[in-house]
């Protein structure tokens, strides 16, 4: 829980195994660009390159999550440091020892976040849940009658709060598996079966990836000298 004494364990910078101690700063960390599928958790514990991959204990001596990414203009630790959730890992785990590769499931829409003025103008008591922007043809948010317009409070029987909580509750999901998808239609709430199906083996062709602007025009990779 945020709060929460954790140390981190790993070899910063090549010195050798270091332990350093700090909190838990946030859960659920999305966001960031790092991936399509985020949920950090957030500590102060110092983690530098050399940690990445490392374990994130509790003071218990349990594992909560390995050690992933800083956030740093400099390149080194300077106080916000990310580690993927044990949950997460071991979901991995258990897929690649069970198919021998990890399904992830996907809706296939483009989603944004409900502000004040949305929520007022949706009738909703407070700034919550996912707008569904555009529907995506050939995918399973069409093939279920989602809609343009679509305000999605629930997946599941699970409250929405953010539009980037979504992703990662239908990413975790099991795939074939058919849920409920609760929504707001013309101010009637609703609720939509969902069948969920695995996203496609190369996400830089599934409908998200095509809908987005190619932003590379020169097709080359840079980076700083």
């Amino acid at each position: 829980e945020v709060g929460d004494v954790v140390l981190a364990i790993g070899n910063p910078f090549g010195v050798g195994q270091t332990v350093t101690q700090g909190i838990v700063s946030a859960l659920g960390r999305n966001g960031l660009g790092i991936n399509t599928f985020e949920d950090f958790i957030q500590t102060d514990a110092a983690i530098n390159p050399g940690n990445s991959g490392g374990p994130l204990f509790n003071a218990d001596g349990e594992v909560v999550g390995i050690n992933s990414q800083i956030y740093s203009r400099s390149g080194g630790y300077m106080g916000l440091a990310f580690a993927i959730p044990i949950d997460v890992a071991m979901d991995v785990v258990d897929q690649l020892k069970d198919k021998g590769k990890v399904s992830r499931g996907y809706l296939g829409v483009v989603i944004q976040d409900i502000d004040r003025d949305l929520a007022e103008a949706y009738g909703l008591a407070k700034p919550a849940g996912a707008l569904v922007a555009k529907v995506l043809p050939d995918t399973p948010a069409e093939k279920s009658g989602l809609k343009e317009g679509d305000v999605i409070i629930a997946f599941n029987g699970q409250d929405i709060g953010l539009s980037s909580e979504l992703p990662q509750m239908i990413g975790r999901a099991k795939v074939g598996k058919k849920v409920p998808l609760t929504l707001l239609r013309d101010g009637k709430k609703m609720d939509i079966p969902f069948e969920v199906a695995s996203l496609p083996d190369d996400e830089e062709d599934s409908p998200e990836k095509a809908a987005e602007p190619d932003l590379n025009s020169l097709g080359v990779g840079l980076r700083n000298l």
